[in-house]
């Protein structure tokens, strides 16, 4: 991936150089607060506040300037405003035309300083991150608290656009007034039948959207899959990415999601039923459900590693292992075998190919559509999440051929056997393995968003500002030797080769968000899971009263994500959503406790719906948070960002399911509150955490 000190150097205006925040020289000073605190040079109070004031000035140097800019900016629309109202009078076709033209040149100057604010931006949260790992992660929360709150702050006005959004406005009303004048100025054989809106105030819309982090439903959809586009595009992997890209390929990855998540969740209303069947007890229902997610801790690693190499292997592996899982799932009950059962789930777990779902999204899809193939994943994961309950629902039957049974336990692993064996034929049929250059070439196309850096040990210094001849034909040799180091350090700049290594790139921020992220799944298991047992129990709810409720929370999570996708992100900051989501989730949990004598429906399905809605909004802002926290040598390679979360999500679905398992010991009255009391825990621990973090998540 390219350096950020040279991102920052090749996308400068070339005339504006002298007011872009000097990374390099804010790198040296990080290095030597750091070398001087070492030998015991320096006090941390006395460097957190010399370090402070050189950030300061580089803020007011870049926001100075940029209120200079939008002087001038604003300067010139008036003027070109003023020539309109003159020209409404004897209006001119040629000098409308014109005016349309200075018009957008204005709105390509204001995309110029707003690319300007954008890096700016970035750089100063890099430096904040750089110093932060140098210094025990204290100063992005004392800067932060110090600057950005401030009446006087200038954080605001880098990270806020404060100032600019009134240009852009102008601009933007003024061209749009323009285009509806000139129609009635044209005739109908100048004026095209339909009228687009100017495509620069597309591309401001969407530079402001990237510096303010608004967002659509798209974005906020892909967000959830941990496939996020950099700020800065790349030609030349546009077209490596057109010759990879295959459409039917991509779908098969999207319906192998699906499909999966169907597999997962369409034994959860029966598999209390399918336990005591086989003459175990009703919450061992958490180990059947639970034993898949067991495997897919292994799988993720083995799928992700594999699809270093091939894509094509690894879905026909994943289809056969699921195909033959869901056979020894249903065998079970004739076999009378919870083992066999069990052996079944297992195999089913080690089917799972998301890594590489999410693998070929990231390297195969064109970055153009690869934010619209990242909300498809996210959907068809949500979309089975309903429809796996709800085919379940429909399975109510009961009879044989042969000595095999047929009835709502064990139909669902026919019916996905079946299902595996048609999607493993139409891959075979289908699916084109992409053109791959070297294995080098193909980890560094994945890609999280531009707001993480990478994380390289600095092995010399930049020149200073000022410097002598002499010394500065040294900066010069330094430079040089410091940029062939970042070029040829593998071992700070390549991806994790190790669950260990990867765990060393997390800073807390990324901890804290990788726990939110293990309490929002452990919540949803326990609510799932535990759902069949505990209906049953207090309301004696039937297999098809359960399923109906599962798929109807299932049915919220699209409906949610357009809501918070399209208007809250925008109205909202990320780290207002994710605490204010994370304080619902626990009024959820807190509310679906059983204290009185009697416990109601009302009750059990308003806290069920709170915790899961707030959870899936918790879901989509912790993702998008941590994909800007986290190091991008987590990008790519087979210990990314994307199987991290995983592996936190598995693992909280295996803690919940043995917690109902183990909780049954006490007896089916006390398992929905002893499930319940983790939940709390874990949950009032994941919003100490945010609270202690929180301004270092801005």
């Amino acid at each position: 991936m390219v350096q950020f000190a040279k991102k920052l150097k090749a996308n400068q205006v070339e005339e504006w150089q002298g007011y872009y925040i000097n990374y390099k020289l804010m790198k040296k000073k990080v290095k030597q607060y750091s070398q001087q605190i070492k030998v015991g040079g320096q006090e941390r109070r006395h460097v957190l506040k010399e370090f402070s004031r050189i950030l300061d000035d580089q803020i007011e140097k870049i926001v100075l300037f940029m209120l200079e800019q939008q002087g001038i900016l604003a300067s010139r629309i008036k003027k070109l405003g003023e020539y309109g109202e003159v020209l409404l009078e004897e209006p001119e076709i040629s000098k409308i035309c014109e005016l349309r033209e200075a018009y957008t040149s204005v709105g390509q100057d204001l995309l110029k300083l707003l690319k300007f604010v954008d890096i700016n931006a970035t750089g100063i949260r890099k430096i904040l991150k750089k110093f932060d790992k140098r210094f025990g992660y204290r100063f992005t929360d004392y800067y932060m608290t110090t600057r950005a709150n401030h009446p006087y702050s200038q954080l605001q006005q880098v990270f806020k656009h404060v100032g600019i959004g009134a240009v852009v406005g102008a601009l933007s009303r003024n061209l749009a007034d323009l285009q509806d004048r000139q129609g009635s100025y044209l005739s109908i054989y100048d004026q095209p039948s339909v009228v687009l809106k100017d495509p620069i105030i597309d591309s401001i819309q969407a530079a402001v959207d990237r510096l303010t982090h608004s967002t659509n439903l798209i974005q906020f959809l892909g967000q959830h899959a941990l496939i996020i586009q950099e700020e800065l595009a790349v030609t030349a992997e546009e077209r490596i990415d057109d010759q990879r890209y295959h459409f039917m390929s991509l779908l098969l990855n999207l319906v192998n999601t699906f499909l999966y998540m169907v597999n997962t969740y369409i034994i959860v209303p029966t598999a209390d039923d399918y336990a005591v069947s086989l003459g175990a007890a009703a919450t061992v229902c958490g180990v059947i459900i639970g034993s898949m997610a067991v495997a897919q801790v292994f799988s993720s690693v083995y799928f992700s590693a594999w699809s270093n190499k091939s894509y094509y292997r690894p879905l026909i592996f994943s289809s056969i292992v699921l195909f033959l899982g869901n056979i020894l799932y249903a065998l079970a009950y004739d076999l009378n075998s919870i083992a066999v059962l069990l052996v079944g789930r297992l195999l089913c777990g080690l089917g799972s190919a998301r890594a590489v779902n999410r693998r070929y999204i990231s390297d195969c899809v064109p970055l153009k559509i690869r934010m619209q193939a990242s909300a498809g994943f996210v959907s068809a994961s949500a979309l089975g999440m309903a429809c796996g309950p709800a085919l379940a629902g429909l399975l109510q039957t009961n009879f044989k051929i042969y000595s095999l049974t047929f009835n709502q336990a064990t139909l669902p692993g026919w019916l996905m056997a079946i299902a595996w064996l048609i999607y493993l034929v139409w891959l075979w049929i289908s699916f084109k393995e992409p053109i791959r250059e070297t294995d080098d070439n193909h980890t560094q196309n994945e890609h999280f968003s531009g707001d993480v850096e990478s994380e390289q040990v600095e092995s010399s210094l930049v020149q200073p500002l000022l410097l002598t001849s002499e010394e500065k034909q040294d900066g010069i040799n330094e430079e040089r030797d410091y940029e062939d180091s970042e070029e040829t350090s593998e071992d700070s700049r390549g991806p994790a080769t190790s669950i260990r290594s990867a765990y060393r790139l997390l800073t807390p921020s990324v901890k804290v968000q990788l726990l939110i992220y293990f309490m929002l799944k452990y919540a949803m298991e326990i609510l799932l899971s535990e759902s069949s047992v505990v209906t049953l129990y207090y309301f004696g709810w039937t297999t098809s009263a359960v399923a109906i409720f599962l798929a109807c929370l299932g049915l919220t999570v699209l409906p949610v994500n357009v809501i918070v996708g399209s208007y809250v992100s925008n109205m909202f900051e990320d780290r207002q959503i994710l605490l204010a989501s994370e304080i619902t989730v626990c009024a959820g949990i807190l509310l679906s406790f059983h204290i009185t004598n009697r416990y109601s429906v009302p009750q059990y399905v308003s806290s069920a719906l709170i915790t899961f809605v707030a959870a899936e909004v918790l879901e989509g802002v912790n993702l998008s948070l941590l994909s800007r926290v986290m190091s991008s040598r987590l990008a790519r390679g087979t210990y990314n960002g994307g199987l991290l979360s995983t592996e936190a999500g598995t693992i909280a679905r295996v803690v919940a399911d043995g917690t109902i398992t183990l909780a049954g010991y006490l007896g089916e009255g006390k398992l929905l509150n002893v499930t319940l009391l983790p939940s709390l825990f874990i949950c009032v621990a994941s919003i100490v955490a945010t609270c202690l973090t929180y301004n270092s998540m801005y």
